[in-house]
């Protein structure tokens, strides 16, 4: 792994803490969240405060999310909305996570300027210790405050306030003045700077989950289905419409067409097409060429070109399948009738413009493993699991390529492979409830947006 990590491939964009005072307030919620603490001096943390070095310290990756099922966080600066999530259980909670910041980020950055703020994402369940349990998971919701309980203080404040403009004798009673200002001088003047984090909740309808080998679950579609990247048999009967494995090709691609989820990349609108194929067509090469020694560090596409026609022999069936689409594309050939059972078929797929778009193109990506471009894109926990199996001479290309062609511009990377879209990974928040401090206000006076 030490090619990605060099290459920013891997653990990239982390957030370094290193400031005593940064250290020591993450170690008072760590010691909240957790009874634990760490030595260390300086350390990374990604949006959930999540930290390798601290997981190795700890000899536990999962302290922050013990069982894989409520995710814990920490958060010491906004800046953690732009990190990646590490150690990904559900598809969904990067998203929910960033959501949160960017929605609380003033009251955030007032807050985590004198201290930590710990919480956790909050479902029904607490252990998904069997698969039908993901099932009862309808809805997750945030909480959080600082170490020292700033919010809740703040809302135990401004009902205290209200209680003063509201009752006519209040000016008289010591006590409630005094429990006021003891307030007061932990949070602040909240009639003037109101510390209050938003109660978000989100809907869990459609998501992957890394539990039980992977699991896909699309439950918010006309035709309900969940599909394992493991045996299904192995998890019994769930309770949805329809579940499938990757050896249910016919079955996934059915399910794909009934929903209206995918697209051929030929038929797409605003990509070239034939560029597209091209480059999958190039990872089969590799991936042939790795396997039979073909040193690959620096390999130009006319390198790849003259591995082509000396391994044309060897290349698998996906290949065959992409180029006939490929001449279709470029030349008007024949078009080549590829059905489901054909192993280049999914590989001729893209998901359309929709909510669940990252969601369908993440399960294209892991039913199509050779295309390394979009199984880094769209799945890293699957690449990386892949990547740590490939002969050195194709982690090396894979690096180079990475490197060269989507560091430099992410963005456009995805758009030219995917189109305009929103990310599954920012999942819409429910309504708030209207609350009545909310709209009155220790002030007294009605506010409307």
């Amino acid at each position: 792994m030490k090619r990605l990590i060099e290459r920013g491939l891997m653990f990239g964009n982390l957030i370094r803490i290193s400031s005593p005072a940064l250290v020591e307030r993450y170690n008072r919620a760590l010691k909240q969240l957790t009874g634990k603490t760490t030595r260390l001096k300086s350390f990374h943390i990604d949006i959930s405060g999540y930290s390798p070095e601290v997981g190795d310290s700890l000899k536990d990756h999962l302290y922050l999310n013990e069982g894989g099922c409520n995710r814990q966080f920490i958060l010491l600066t906004t800046e953690q909305k732009t990190a990646p999530l590490l150690n990904a259980q559900f598809s969904t909670s990067r998203g929910i996570l960033r959501q949160f910041i960017e929605e609380n980020e003033a009251q955030l950055f007032a807050l985590t300027a004198k201290d930590a703020v710990a919480g956790e994402l909050l479902n029904s369940v607490y252990s998904v210790e069997e698969v039908v349990r993901l099932f009862d998971i309808r809805q997750v919701t945030i909480e959080a405050d600082t170490t020292e309980a700033h919010v809740k203080s703040a809302k135990v404040l401004a009902e205290k306030v209200e209680q003063f403009q509201r009752e006519d004798d209040a000016w008289w009673d010591d006590v409630l003045i005094a429990e006021m200002i003891g307030l007061a001088k932990k949070t602040g003047d909240v009639t003037r700077a109101p510390l209050r984090l938003k109660t978000m909740k989100f809907n869990q309808d459609n998501f992957w989950t890394k539990h039980f080998g992977g699991l896909y679950v699309f439950r918010d579609m006309e035709n309900p289905a969940a599909i394992c990247a493991g045996d299904k048999a192995a998890l019994g009967k769930l309770p949805i419409t329809y579940s499938f494995d990757f050896n249910d090709r016919n079955e996934i691609a059915i399910f794909l067409e009934l929903n209206d989820l995918v697209e051929p990349i030929v038929k797409a609108r605003g990509v070239d097409a034939a560029a597209i194929l091209q480059q999958k067509m190039d990872f089969i090469t590799v991936d042939v060429a790795a396997s039979k020694g073909e040193e690959l560090s620096g390999a130009t596409p006319r390198d790849i070109r003259a591995l082509t026609r000396r391994y044309s022999r060897d290349l698998p069936e996906e290949f065959h399948g992409l180029a006939a689409l490929l001449r279709w594309a470029q030349a008007g050939g024949k078009w080549p009738r590829i059905t489901s059972d054909h192993p280049a078929y999914f590989y001729t797929l893209r998901s359309r413009p929709h909510k669940d778009r990252d969601l369908v193109n993440m399960l294209l990506a892991a039913l199509t493993p050779k295309d390394i471009r979009q199984l880094f894109i769209c799945h890293k926990e699957r690449f990386y699991h892949s990547y740590s199996g490939w002969p050195e001479t194709k982690k090396t290309y894979v690096a180079e390529f990475l490197e060269r062609e989507y560091q430099v511009d992410k963005a456009g990377a995805r758009k030219a492979l995917f189109g305009e879209g929103e990310p599954m990974e920012e999942p819409a928040p429910l309504p708030e409830p209207e609350d009545l401090i909310e709209l009155v206000g220790p002030w007294g006076a009605v506010r409307r947006n």
